[in-house]
């Protein structure tokens, strides 16, 4: 029987635990690309500065504003993510928390498994982002998602910047 401080206390979980294993060498590179697309985000997030309206930074990488904004004047469920990743990079997590609330928990997410992979790769493992508890977390993850964004946009109005008001009547013409 396994009590508090014995090693085996965890053992009903440990399933659960199992975050690396062993796998071909193929596998194990190719989870590097997790590792360099989370280091061009975070380059690129450094780079950007917040947009003081709290969604429309990925603008001054030359992208359009979101079209749900320019069609409903409504965010979609992702609007302000940009701004709240690059937020949290610069520091400010109330402006982060105030440009989408889920994108602190997904930047930290996507960091856990871009460092995992990183250490995965040095000591010759597969990181298990494929697993079943890994699967659930982010079913879950996502199904939380789109509530919020859906519920954020049926509640909020009015969310054009001028800029986008602009976008907006020129693709009315």
């Amino acid at each position: 029987m396994a009590t508090y401080c014995s090693p085996n206390a965890f053992y009903p979980l440990r399933h659960l635990m199992k975050l690396f294993e062993a796998d071909s060498k193929l596998k194990i590179r190719a989870q590097m690309i997790w590792f360099f697309l989370w280091l061009g985000v975070t380059c690129v997030g450094l780079f950007l500065k917040q947009d003081p309206h709290l969604h429309g930074t990925h603008q001054q990488l030359g992208l359009p504003p979101c079209p749900s904004v320019l069609l409903f004047n409504r965010p979609c469920p992702g609007c302000g993510l940009t701004t709240s990743w690059t937020a949290l990079l610069h520091l400010d997590f109330v402006t982060s928390w105030r440009a989408h609330p889920l994108g602190i928990p997904m930047y930290l997410g996507f960091t856990f498994v871009a460092l995992g992979c990183l250490y995965g790769n040095i000591k010759g493992l597969r990181m298990l982002i494929d697993s079943n508890w890994a699967n659930m977390a982010f079913v879950t993850f996502v199904v939380i998602f789109f509530i919020y964004g859906a519920a954020r946009m049926a509640m909020t109005t009015n969310y054009q910047t001028q800029k986008e008001q602009i976008w907006s009547s020129a693709l009315r013409r």
